[in-house]
């Protein structure tokens, strides 16, 4: 089976999740650094992803807090449309507002600060908005009939 996967993308580092096989927990898989331009970096999340069948990504979408776009969301659809050539899979683009404050605020509540909790950030906000992906479209998502 595939998995869906969420990239939170961002100016420095590019956060990875990826589900389950039936596509209902998002789990935190890597932080990469966004250096080299988009192209660098779509190779590096494919490479990343090299050991995965990946059906679909989810790519956040850095809306303003009005819901407009601004610049960071036109680098995040200019990412996504580069990462659907590379990946060959449908990119679906989801609001990622203040993810990185919940997985911050959430790594806190762990232990984790400083410089460790730098190093998972990214990750943890992938897998908060690819949650949030799975959870919205649950309904949609196809149901094993022997496993419920």
């Amino acid at each position: 089976m595939s998995r869906i996967v969420g990239i939170d993308p961002g100016e420095a580092r590019i956060g990875i999740a990826i589900s389950d096989e039936r596509a209902s927990i998002a789990f935190p898989r890597e932080t990469i650094p966004a250096r080299g331009g988009v192209e660098e970096a779509v190779r590096r999340v494919r490479e990343a992803l090299a050991d995965e069948e990946v059906s679909m990504a989810v790519v956040g979408l850095p809306l303003r807090l009005d819901g407009t776009e601004g610049e960071a969301a036109r680098r995040a659809r200019s990412f996504g449309e580069a990462l659907r050539t590379e990946l060959e899979v449908p990119i679906v683009y989801w609001d990622e507002r203040l993810t990185t404050v919940a997985a911050e605020r959430s790594l806190r509540e762990m232990g984790r600060r400083g410089s460790k909790q730098r190093e998972v950030v990214d990750q943890s906000a992938a897998a908060i908005l690819l949650q949030g992906y799975l959870d919205a479209n649950e309904g949609a998502r196809c149901k094993d009939p022997d496993n419920p």
